[in-house]
Order: C-alpha cells, then structure tokens, then sequence
C-alpha cells in the first residue's frame, strides 16, 4: 500500500521542489511530473512529486485527513 500526502509547491531549483504540509516544509524531487511551478498541488510519496493535483482535491484530502486525525484523538482519550 503506498501513501501519498497533497502538498503545495513553495519554491523549484532546478527538480527539486520546496513544499508544504500542514505548515512544515519538505523537499520533493520533480522528476516524475512536467511543468510544475510554485502554487501548484502534487501529492509527495516518498520524497517525489508523483502527480500534480487541483486545490479543491488537495484541500478536500486535507480535511479528510483532518477528521480522521480528530476522530482518533477522541477515541484515545
């Protein structure tokens, strides 16, 4: 099973790409999509941008995450 996380492009130098999580930044190769620029939405799996996704689908994702997040953390209380 393979898990990906929708992540926003801040910065590209050469292909690789600074990105953001929920406010934390990572590094995330390019190789594997074309024409990625700042702003955009890809989905990060294991250090590389694997596919290139819309805002509304990125913050969808997000909350889905979110609410699964909530929903343990009441549960464990």
């Amino acid at each position: 099973m393979c898990l990906s996380i929708p992540v926003k492009i801040i910065s590209i130098k050469d292909s690789i790409a600074e990105v953001s999580a929920g406010g934390t930044i990572f590094k995330a190769g390019l190789q594997m999509i074309e024409d990625a620029k700042p702003g955009d939405y890809v989905l990060l799996h294991a250090g590389f941008a694997i596919q290139k996704i819309s805002e509304e689908e990125a913050e969808e994702t997000i909350r889905i995450f979110k609410e699964i997040h909530d929903s343990n953390n009441i549960d464990n209380q």
